[in-house]
């Protein structure tokens, strides 16, 4: 009989390209890991990885038997659901995890209220970014996550995971208060054209390069004056005149700062979808279904809930 283990440990260093970084997704020594795929090897009785320089790479009997992995680990995962299914009284834990928006707008009202219909129930919420999550999902370690497409993500047919879109939400043009563009009920992107920016960091997440695609749709660059970490320190830069921001209908800052929000018109509104994304075989699972359905009914009204087809 094959360990699955060995085989989601043989899918690992596929994905991450070396045994280190496999080991490092599972806590455990690269040796442990070694050891594993040298036994899975003599079992099957063929060669499952080779060196290619300081790397590892798999050989192409451990391409075909990763193809037939994927659909073993479904029907594990499909296996545990129905499990789950049988047992009385479940308490969790349940894992969820999401970007930072995602949470402050989705995640935690959605946990508050699983928590208020079963007090007993033990929810887990987990801020990443979206690379992270799904990392997070193919070890194991989480159990649901709320992610935006990017374009490092795997693709939509990656057998490891079921994603469904969840929301879509419009951008908004934040201002300081007093700003000609404040008292607009909405205005195109290219008025924003010569104002000084604030942006997210580049490297905390995609935003700062969808921001530069947006306005490059607009036709124009902005000028990016000032950056931040956090949406509330956005909020503080535009609040003091420093500049503008584009913002999620997720995103909020203190309530007492001096910003409005100003909605953007015109043909192409930029907007963002938001999905979830389960171990493919685990949507099922009554735990996951309820977390699915609270993450639905916290959808806010600003944004635009979709209906749940496959993404």
């Amino acid at each position: 009989m094959i360990d699955l283990r060995r085989l989601h440990m043989l899918r690992l260093v596929h994905q991450n390209g070396t045994v280190t970084s496999a080991a490092e997704a599972l806590h455990l020594t690269p040796s442990a890991v070694s050891h594993h795929l040298r036994e899975l090897a003599r079992e099957l009785k063929v060669p499952l990885l080779e060196p290619q320089g300081r790397r590892v790479r798999l050989t192409p009997a451990a391409h075909l038997l990763i193809e037939h992995a994927d659909a073993l680990l479904a029907r594990w995962e499909e296996a545990l659901t129905d499990l789950e299914s049988h047992r009385a009284g479940a308490v969790g834990p349940l894992r969820m995890c999401g970007f930072t928006t995602a949470v402050g707008g989705l995640l935690a009202p959605a946990a508050a209220a699983l928590r208020r219909e079963d007090p007993g129930l033990v929810v887990e919420v987990r801020e990443c970014d979206t690379d992270v999550a799904l990392g997070l999902l193919a070890a194991g370690e989480t159990d649901l996550a709320v992610i935006e497409p990017t374009a490092d993500a795997p693709p939509p047919g990656d057998p490891r995971f079921d994603r469904e879109p969840l929301m879509e939400e419009a951008l908004d043009l934040i201002v300081p208060a007093g700003h000609p563009l404040a008292s607009r009920p909405g205005v195109r992107l290219e008025h924003a054209a010569s104002e000084d920016w604030v942006s997210v960091q580049p490297e905390i997440c995609a935003h700062h390069q969808q921001v530069l695609a947006y306005c490059a749709a607009a036709g124009f660059t902005p000028r990016f004056a000032h950056n931040a970490t956090t949406w509330w320190v956005i909020w503080a830069l535009v609040a003091h005149g420093l500049g503008v921001s584009l913002v999620p209908r997720l995103a909020d800052g203190p309530s007492d700062q001096p910003v409005v929000r100003v909605p953007l018109t015109g043909d192409s509104v930029p907007k963002r979808r938001v999905l979830t994304c389960v171990r493919r075989g685990s949507r099922g699972n009554p735990l996951i279904a309820r977390a699915l359905g609270a993450l639905q009914d916290a959808v806010p009204p600003r944004c635009e809930r979709l209906r749940q087809v496959p993404a």
